[in-house]
């Protein structure tokens, strides 16, 4: 009973833990030693050849590091392809994602000291250059699916994404009622919230969320001054007051607010997949092409 109770704790603590901390940092340790062992080599080859760094490349530690680095571009790249596998154990999702964060974090030692420093307006550095803006994105989107899924776990206040626009369409229809039996003035007011009101709007708003021609905002905002410059004249035999209907666009705004934030935590996260995956590809080409260029015209 004890061995079951257990071997429960440690899955429990095993599914908390996060793909950074995977197993005590094991892919972590993994990068920093290839790292080193990759910088004592260099250094001492350097040492030996007088500290001459013009021919590192085309020596057999740059042969030797070029092909470790254009092994493992193709092999942080599968990431794609693993994810729809699911497995447990030393190859689980999260130990192949944590392997991915670390050892592309090593590919920078690597691959820097594969090019001996020597850089200018050719192919081999702009491949280093590619290779290092998918490290610098995909830094971005660590730090994303670290922290991002529970942003927006946390703003949903337990409500989905349909009850979210359930709840603001439901304010909408309630709006419309309210609107009816009250001066034109004020109707219109509802008028503009209910026709010129955006959700989602542009790339821009959606990733900032600044909605500057909100019709809510701009409804609520006249409602204010109408109320401070124009006499009430609604039937006071209906409960319908310019107050009731500024407390419903209050509910609505705060409604808007909520999925507004929302979409803009799943915008940030769309957005960092539409730079890092084709700066993939892009550096893919480039290593290529100066593979190409090595054998076949050096």
């Amino acid at each position: 009973m004890a061995e079951r109770l257990e071997y429960g704790a440690r899955l429990a603590d095993a599914r908390h833990e996060s793909f950074l901390r995977y197993a005590h940092f094991r892919w972590l340790k993994v990068a920093l030693i290839a790292s080193a062992a990759a910088a004592a080599t260099f250094m001492l080859l350097v040492a030996r050849t007088g500290y001459d760094l013009s021919h590192t490349g085309s020596t057999w530690f740059g042969y030797t590091t070029g092909t470790i680095g254009a092994l493992l571009m193709l092999w942080l790249t599968a990431l794609g392809i693993r994810k729809r596998a699911i497995t447990r154990g030393s190859w689980s999702l999260k130990a192949w994602v944590s392997a991915h964060v670390y050892l592309g974090l090593a590919l920078t030692v690597v691959v820097t000291l594969h090019t001996g420093f020597q850089f200018g307006w050719n192919v081999h550095t702009l491949a280093y250059v590619l290779m290092l803006a998918v490290i610098v994105t995909g830094i971005f989107g660590v730090f994303a699916y670290a922290h991002l899924p529970r942003w927006l776990s946390d703003n949903r206040a337990q409500m989905t994404q349909e009850q979210m626009i359930e709840t603001i369409r439901v304010l909408d229809a309630r709006l419309h009622e309210a609107a009816l039996p009250l001066d034109p003035a004020y109707a219109e007011l509802v008028r503009l919230s209910l026709q010129h009101t955006v959700i989602d709007g542009g790339t821009f708003q959606r990733l900032t969320g600044y909605y500057r021609g909100c019709g809510t905002l701009r409804a609520m905002e006249r409602l204010e001054r109408l109320r401070k410059d124009s006499p009430l004249r609604a039937d006071p035999s209906q409960r319908t007051t310019p107050d009731h209907v500024l407390s419903l666009l209050n509910q609505k705004r705060a409604a808007l607010e909520l999925m507004r934030r929302h979409i803009r935590i799943r915008s940030l996260l769309e957005l960092w997949l539409f730079v890092h995956v084709p700066l993939t590809f892009a550096v893919l080409a480039a290593v290529t092409a100066h593979i190409v260029s090595v054998f076949f015209y050096w």
